[in-house]
């Protein structure tokens, strides 16, 4: 896709959302399937399902995907598409790849050490680029993309989040 290409697809959607900005808040929504056979997740995604089970590091055998990993993926995939939007948007050629690694201690979310934190304590995210854009234009281009990744800046930010429970069928009284 060209520059062009680009900002023909996404003008009508950003006037529209310039004349009525409640038209741009978007629910997104996942769902997950507990089958009863393991310890294990079936979620639903675009093109198929998935099964998430227990990392290799807390008792899985490795066959089935880790939540973890998944939420790295979706940063990978979320900074890959940004930046790829972005250098479209500013004709700006780029290839290359987009690395992610975070560091769990699993001592936490096995419940071994209480002081031990549950989830990352660190992710990286790094870019290996093939472009002949300058300094200047490639800052440009990572500054926007870290600006404008959903997942990162969701990551960043850490949104409210609320769980709840329903009983068969029915929300607690």
């Amino acid at each position: 896709m060209d520059t062009e290409s680009l900002k023909d697809l996404q003008a009508p959607l950003k006037a529209r959302y310039r004349e009525d900005p409640g038209s741009a808040l978007v629910t997104l929504r996942a769902d997950g399937e507990l089958d009863g056979s393991g310890v294990a997740c079936r979620v639903r995604t675009a093109t198929a399902p998935a099964e998430a089970g227990l990392h290799p590091a807390t008792g899985g055998d490795g066959t089935q995907l880790c939540s973890g990993d998944m939420l790295l993926e979706a940063l990978a995939a979320c900074a890959g598409v940004t930046l790829r939007a972005v250098a479209t948007a500013l004709a700006i050629p780029v290839g290359g790849r987009v690395h992610v690694e975070g560091d769990l201690d699993f001592r936490g979310t096995l419940g071994v050490d209480k002081e031990a934190p549950v989830g990352f304590r660190d992710i990286r995210l790094t870019f290996d680029l093939t472009t002949d854009a300058d300094a200047e234009q490639i800052a440009t281009l990572i500054k926007l993309t870290e600006r404008y990744c959903v997942v990162l800046q969701t990551l960043r930010c850490g949104p409210g989040t609320g769980v709840s429970v329903a009983v068969n069928g029915n929300a607690p009284s």
